[in-house]
């Protein structure tokens, strides 16, 4: 396939980090600015970037994710999640740039007892949902030509996530308290990246779901961890009621990939077999 220019912001992160990679590997051209390249919170910086790098994709993984914080931070969150968006979006409409929007599983209530739909009303409890939400609003309002993947629990070697806080507890506690009642699916990053260039390779439009197949709670996720790492700690299961935190989350989170199916696209491998080769091959864990 002919090479592109590719545009990704967020390449220090999980996501980006593995899409830089990716698409490097290929034989793509890839811009990914740090941040003092491309300060997204700065945003009139933005559309002056975007016309003189000229990509052919803006694969847009940076995002504010400090889900607490945004509660407090709501300036800093909004202008990040959705001002930055809207301006790399119109920034791309402008210039005919086709562009891949990173969203997430809390842009719902967690009130529906199955799968979310892609195609579900949206209903987020905390601030940086609402911002995300708003995110897609702007990118679909913006481009017809655009791509919106939303996913959940991500894992990958950059950056902090859940498997390596588990990690980090389980050798330094003999008990880990966990919440038991809030339910979605791990997504490693590693997997994703190879769909998601898929999808645009494919030429894919529209909204769709990616994780890992297979749900648990956070509680299940933990346990597995430590098991497959060898740790002693204990998971000792807890309510959500009984760990308050300043933003609310949603107890369902699991995401339908039925799309993905319509749209003769694979499904990412089940999450605990890709638990077990991050913890081999990312964190020297003897599995």
């Amino acid at each position: 396939m002919e090479s592109m220019k590719y545009l990704v912001t967020g390449g220090s992160g999980q996501l980006g980090h593995d899409m830089l990679t990716l698409l490097s590997s290929l034989g793509n051209e890839v811009t990914a600015p740090t941040r003092s390249d491309l300060d997204l919170s700065r945003l009139i910086d933005i559309p002056t970037f975007v016309k003189r790098e000229r990509p052919d994709w803006i694969v847009h993984c940076g995002a504010y994710t400090k889900v607490e914080k945004a509660e407090d931070e709501n300036v800093e969150c909004y202008a990040v999640n959705a001002q930055a968006t809207s301006f790399l979006a119109k920034a791309a409409s402008m210039m005919g740039v086709k562009m891949l929007y990173i969203s997430t599983d809390h842009i719902f209530d967690g009130e529906k007892p199955g799968e979310y739909d892609v195609g579900d009303v949206p209903n987020p409890l905390n601030y940086y949902g609402m911002t995300k939400l708003i995110g897609e609003e702007c990118v679909r309002s913006a481009l017809d030509d655009h791509l919106i993947v939303r996913i959940s629990w991500v894992f990958g070697s950059q950056g902090e996530n859940f498997v390596d806080k588990i990690l980090e507890l389980g050798r330094e506690r003999s008990e880990i308290k966990v919440v038991c009642d809030q339910r979605g699916s791990p997504t490693y990053t590693r997997d994703l990246a190879p769909l998601l260039v898929e999808m645009i390779q494919k030429g894919k439009n529209g909204t769709f779901h990616a994780t890992n197949e297979g749900c648990c709670s956070w509680q299940e996720y933990a346990e597995e961890i430590t098991s497959q790492a060898g740790l002693g700690a204990r998971v000792v299961p807890i309510p959500t009621s009984e760990n308050p935190t300043k933003a609310r989350r949603p107890l369902n989170s699991t995401l339908s990939k039925q799309r993905l199916d319509a749209e003769d696209l694979p499904r990412l491998p089940p999450w605990r077999d890709a638990l077990i080769r991050y913890l081999r091959e990312e964190r020297g864990v003897r599995v």
